[in-house]
C-alpha cells in the first residue's frame, strides 16, 4: 500500500448526485419511535431504515391505505391537481 495516492486525474461520479437527496419531513412521533426502536435492535441508523422502507414501498408499488380518511385523500389529490399534476395512479376527482 502506498503512503500517498495521486487523484489529480480522477473523475467524479456523474451519478452520485442522483443517488440520494436531502429532504425535510414532518413525521409523527410514534413513527419515529418505531424506527428508532427498530434501529436499536438492528444497529442500522433509523434514517436508513426509513429510507429502506420507503424505497421498498416504491419498488413494490405499495398503495397507501387511508382508511377512514377519505377527505384527507381528496385533499391530497386536489392539491396535486392544483399544481397541474396527478398523483401516481390516481384518477382525477369529479
Amino acid at each position: 500500500m502506498r503512503k500517498e495516492y495521486d487523484f489529480s486525474d480522477s473523475v467524479s461520479n456523474p451519478y452520485a448526485k442522483h443517488l440520494k437527496k436531502q429532504v425535510t419531513l414532518r413525521l409523527n412521533t410514534d413513527a419515529i419511535a418505531y424506527f428508532k426502536a427498530l434501529a436499536r435492535g438492528t444497529g442500522i441508523p433509523y434514517e436508513n431504515l426509513i429510507n429502506l422502507y420507503l424505497t421498498e414501498c416504491a419498488h413494490s408499488g405499495k398503495k397507501l391505505a387511508l382508511r377512514g380518511h377519505p377527505e384527507r385523500m381528496a385533499n391530497i389529490i386536489n392539491a396535486w391537481q392544483s399544481c397541474g399534476r396527478h398523483p401516481p395512479s390516481a384518477k382525477p376527482l369529479m
